[in-house]
């Protein structure tokens, strides 16, 4: 990944961008949230924060030598959606055994300046589905990596939005959902990709929708949570969080539990809704009281918020990683972490990756941390070319993704070309591939295969 490549996806996104593209931001600010009439509220509660703000993340002494459990290892036989499940919870995978690249194929057009590759592959009925970065979507044979369909879903008759970048896919019951920066929502046939319908949206869409109780939910780049029927597209009830006029260059996901959706946004609030009415039953302030640069005033949650066992993991850019109950609202603990990445709630533990490229493992119970490996340890940021080190290329930190857990080991891609694997219980590195290009997406799984799409738009099976 070049430092430019790197820069544009980590820069923030101001309010001064209303404009003619379909990366802009409209400003709707709305202190209110647009509700009105009764809503259900959480009772008072106080996060117990677990390492003080002015100290460095430590494992802690009374877990040394303190064994935790994991869920077995088990078969993940399809990833329909970004997280795998409505939770955006998958446990233990039985996939990926040897970390060894079965096969690699070009899905389309790759970042640039311009465009991002920002969807998470989903898998389905033996097929991979892929969203490039200009919107063009495509199946592949998941043995084979094989291209059984592409269609190009970027609207012609459309000047405002000549260039935009993100969204993604979901699977369910035979049709492929999709959002995009080009402000649209559609679904199209799984087997043939022929549109279905399409619905126009007033703002970019740049996360990828969650489909569960016969509705698209997806994330807006207003802060808005749009809900559309699945069946006809017809838009349902939005939730408006605050506006925010500086965030990440991505965004989130949904993640649904029962009746209960909770959506996370730029504002860095996390909100528990109704899934039926959009109604609200409690929200939280991903945001530490004491900030201490400028970047640390992005309170965005770009990465998933996860539902493991009645709890809901997120960590935001402005340094908390939190537990918050389902049902009550209900703060539990919270870490000082950045990050840009999706928790992974498994067994007794739960895993994040910071923003500085710790890999952390934490109690679920208590948020007392078991271990910390920081993949970026010994990095020395430094020039590449110029003339007596002035000019050239600065080679920055590296980035790293979203974690999954395959066979007992945490696999995590990053923008160094690598995926890295680590021991589930110790941190200990256990094998690094070089997969050939950087990537920021998190690695998914399905039956014994796991898939990592890169930045150049290369779909890799790994097994």
């Amino acid at each position: 990944m070049t430092p430019r490549r790197k820069t544009l996806f980590l820069a923030l996104l101001m309010s001064a961008a209303v404009g003619a593209t379909g990366c802009s931001t409209v400003s709707r600010l709305n202190p209110f949230h647009g509700k009105e009439g009764p809503k259900e509220t959480a009772s008072e509660g106080q996060r117990i924060s677990i390492v003080p703000q002015d100290e460095v993340l430590a494992p802690a002494d009374s877990l040394k030598g303190v064994d935790f459990a994991l869920p077995p290892v088990a078969t993940q036989a399809e990833w329909p959606l970004p997280g795998g499940t409505p939770e955006q919870s998958v446990e233990n995978v039985d996939a990926g055994a040897n970390l060894s690249i079965a096969w690699r194929r070009g899905v389309g057009i790759g970042s640039s300046r311009a465009v991002h590759v920002t969807a998470t592959p989903v898998v389905a009925q033996g097929r991979v589905y892929t969203m490039d970065g200009e919107a063009g979507v495509s199946a592949h044979d998941a043995r084979t990596g094989a291209e059984i369909w592409r269609a190009n879903l970027r609207p012609s008759d459309n000047r405002r939005d000549r260039e935009a970048f993100g969204g993604g896919v979901a699977f369910a019951d035979g049709k492929l959902y999709v959002t995009s920066g080009y402000r649209f929502v559609a679904a199209v046939d799984a087997a043939t990709g022929k549109l279905l319908w399409r619905t126009k949206t007033d703002e970019p869409i740049h996360a990828a929708p969650t489909v569960a109780e016969g509705r698209v939910m997806a994330v807006a780049l207003d802060n808005s949570l749009l809900t559309f029927d699945a069946a006809t597209g017809a838009s349902g009830w939005t939730y408006q969080a605050l506006s925010e006029p500086a965030r990440i260059l991505a965004a989130s996901s949904p993640a649904v539990s029962g009746d209960t959706v909770v959506a996370s946004f730029g504002s860095g609030e996390l909100v528990a809704l109704r899934i039926a009415n959009g109604n609200d039953l409690w929200d939280e302030a991903l945001s530490r009281a004491s900030r201490t640069s400028s970047l640390s005033e992005i309170r965005d949650i770009p990465g998933r918020p996860v539902i493991y066992r009645g709890d809901v993991y997120a960590v935001s850019h402005s340094g908390v990683f939190s537990a918050t109950d389902l049902r009550t609202g209900q703060a539990r603990w919270s870490l000082p972490v950045v990050g840009v990445t999706t928790p992974l709630p498994v067994g007794d533990v739960v895993y994040v990756v910071s923003k500085a490229g710790q890999v952390i493992c934490a109690s679920r119970e208590t948020g007392q941390i078991f271990w910390i490996r920081d993949l970026n340890e010994g990095f020395v940021a430094k020039r590449r070319g110029g003339f007596f080190g002035i000019g050239g290329t600065k080679i920055t930190r590296p980035v790293w993704s979203s974690p999954l857990m395959s066979n007992n080991r945490i696999l995590v891609a990053g923008t160094t070309g690598e995926l890295v694997a680590l021991n589930a219980k110790t941190g200990a590195v256990e094998k690094r591939l070089d997969i050939g290009a950087p990537t920021l997406i998190g690695p998914v799984a399905a039956g014994d295969t796991v898939y990592v799409i890169t930045d150049t738009a290369q779909l890799i099976a790994i097994r």
